[in-house]
């Protein structure tokens, strides 16, 4: 399989060759099992404001959002008013779409209403293992469990979490494991 190998000689899944950020990212973070409220309402954010983007921009603006929002401590960005959403809006270190800051803010607070901690509500919807996917071809852009996910956290109050942008969530934090047959993160 040398289409997965990059230009530094690792066999990875393409995507991961296609720039270095890139190559950081699927090497150190895609796929690894993450836990913890602050960790998952970070992706679960970033995942939304990815939506109709290339993620490459998301992981170059990625510390302007933390900064942004408060390091994604949802206690803080709950409390957040009108004039902070128009401080996001004038801030070129985060991507300025009102709708994505409004769910962001909402999902915040949605987190506060939880019946149970976010960390077990996400990982809930952690299929069981399937097959390995042959190709980037192969690998599904929305599942039964990531259409599930999306339904419990639309029930609960948050928003901009469609099933594709679910399923992006549980391969990012390691409820699925979608590295290609060949990559080096594989299994």
């Amino acid at each position: 399989m040398t289409e997965l190998v990059g230009a530094d000689g690792i066999a990875r899944c393409t995507w991961g060759n296609s720039a270095p950020d890139y190559a950081e990212y699927h090497d150190k973070e895609w796929g690894v099992p993450l836990h913890g409220e602050e960790a998952l309402y970070e992706r679960l954010s970033l995942e939304a404001f990815q939506s109709g983007l290339s993620w490459i921009v998301i992981l170059r603006k990625r510390e302007g959002f933390r900064r942004a929002f408060a390091r994604f401590k949802p206690k803080k960005v709950a409390k957040f008013t009108d004039e902070d959403v128009e401080r996001l809006l004038q801030d070129a270190g985060i991507v300025r779409n009102r709708a994505k800051i409004l769910a962001t803010i909402a999902n915040a607070k949605a987190i506060a209403n939880l019946d149970e901690p976010l960390d077990e509500l996400l990982w809930s919807f952690a299929p069981e293992r399937d097959a390995r996917p042959r190709t980037m071809a192969d690998v599904p852009a929305v599942t039964d469990e990531s259409k599930a996910m999306a339904k419990a956290l639309k029930k609960r109050g948050f928003s901009f979490v469609g099933p594709t942008t679910c399923y992006a969530l549980m391969q990012a934090t390691g409820m699925v494991d979608d590295h290609v047959e060949g990559c080096f993160r594989a299994g």
